[in-house]
C-alpha cells in the first residue's frame, strides 16, 4: 500500500510501522490513529521534502548566479586595478595606495569547459608574495654532493690545477 522512494524523509522505523499498518494492522482502529490517518501524515512528510528539496536546488542556482556575478566583479576589478597603476606611475601617493590592493586572482580548473565559473583563491594572496604563498608538501629533494668537486670549482677544475695536477703525477711516474 504504502510506497518508499529510495530518498525517502520518513525514517526506517517509521516505514517498518507504516508497513504493518498496512498489512498485519490494516483493520485495526486506535483513537486518532489508523492506516489512513499514518498515510495521510505520511504524504504530508514526503511533499514538505519534495518542497525542501526544490528549494535547496533554487538555493544552489542562487549560489552558482552569485559566483559567477563576483568572479565577473573580480575580474573587472583587476583590469581596473592594472589600469589605475600604469595611471599611477608619476603619483607616489595614489601609487602606494593601490599597491596596497591586493587581488585575488581567479584560477582556472584544467579541462574547464567556456563559461563555468572559474575558481578564486582566498582573498589576502598577492602573487608573488611568499609570506602568504603555502607551503610546499612532502620532503624536500635530496642534495647530493659532486665526488671531486663541482663542475665550476675554481679549485678542482680549472686549468692551473689540471697543469699541476699532471706535473704531479708525472713526477710520481719517474
Amino acid at each position: 500500500m504504502f510506497d518508499f522512494p529510495e530518498n525517502d524523509s520518513i525514517s526506517p522505523a517509521l516505514r517498518a510501522l507504516l508497513e504493518l499498518f498496512a498489512t498485519d494492522l490494516a483493520d485495526v482502529k486506535f483513537p486518532d490513529v489508523d492506516t489512513a490517518v499514518l498515510g495521510e501524515s505520511a504524504a504530508q512528510v514526503r511533499e514538505k521534502a519534495e518542497a525542501v528539496a526544490r528549494a535547496q536546488a533554487a538555493l544552489d542556482a542562487a549560489r552558482q548566479v552569485l559566483n559567477e556575478s563576483q568572479e565577473s566583479l573580480l575580474q573587472k576589478g583587476q583590469r581596473a586595478l592594472a589600469y589605475a597603476k600604469v595611471f599611477a606611475e608619476d603619483d607616489a601617493e595614489l601609487g602606494a595606495k593601490l599597491e596596497a590592493i591586493h587581488l585575488p586572482r581567479p584560477t582556472r580548473k584544467a579541462g574547464r569547459a567556456e563559461g563555468q565559473p572559474t575558481a578564486v583563491e582566498p582573498v589576502g594572496m598577492a602573487p608573488g608574495s611568499e609570506e602568504n604563498a603555502p607551503r610546499r608538501r612532502g620532503r624536500p629533494p635530496k642534495v647530493r654532493p659532486v665526488a671531486g668537486g663541482t663542475l665550476f670549482n675554481e679549485s678542482s677544475n680549472s686549468p692551473e690545477s689540471l697543469v699541476g695536477a699532471q706535473d704531479e703525477s708525472a713526477g710520481l711516474q719517474s
